[in-house]
C-alpha cells in the first residue's frame, strides 16, 4: 500500500508541474520586417519553405510551440536562428556582410547542416531535394 500511496503523489506532483510550467512566459513573437533578401524566385520558394520559420521575422508558430517545455526549445532554436542569418532584416547587413551570408547559406545547406536534422519530422516539406541543394549552392556562389 505505500509503494502504491508514492506512485499516486509523485504523480500528481508531476501533473502539478506539468501544469504550473505552462505559465512560463515564452517569446513568440515576429518582429517588422525591415528588408527581405532579394533573390531569384526559385531561390526564395526555397528558402521559404524551407529556412524562414527559424531565419526570419515570418515564424508560424506551430501548436506544439504553446507547449512547454517544448516551447522553450522552439523559442530558443528561433532566436538563435535568427541571431545567426535573418532574411527580414537583410538591411542591417553590410554589403560584404550580406555576401559573406549568403556564401554561408550555401555550404551550410551543401554539408547538409540545414535545415537541422530535428526540424525535419515535424516540417517535411523543409526537406530539401538535391535540386535544391543544387539551386541553392550555385545562387550561393553567384
Amino acid at each position: 500500500m505505500k509503494i502504491v500511496k508514492v506512485i499516486k503523489w509523485t504523480a500528481g506532483v508531476v501533473v502539478i508541474a506539468t501544469i504550473g510550467i505552462q505559465f512560463i512566459p515564452v517569446d513568440r513573437t515576429n518582429p517588422p520586417i525591415t528588408e527581405t533578401i532579394s533573390a531569384p524566385p526559385e531561390v526564395m520558394a526555397i528558402l521559404n519553405r524551407a529556412c524562414f520559420d527559424c531565419h526570419s521575422n515570418e515564424t508560424a508558430w506551430p501548436w506544439y510551440s504553446y507547449v512547454a517545455p517544448v516551447s522553450w526549445l522552439v523559442s530558443k532554436d528561433v532566436k538563435e536562428g535568427r541571431e545567426e542569418l535573418n532574411f527580414s532584416q537583410w538591411d542591417s547587413y553590410t554589403p560584404s556582410r550580406a555576401a559573406h551570408k549568403i556564401e554561408e547559406c550555401g555550404e551550410e545547406v551543401e554539408e547538409g547542416e540545414m535545415p537541422l536534422w530535428f526540424y525535419l519530422p515535424t516540417h517535411p516539406e523543409a526537406r530539401l531535394t538535391q535540386a535544391d541543394v543544387d539551386t541553392i549552392v550555385t545562387w550561393s556562389k553567384q
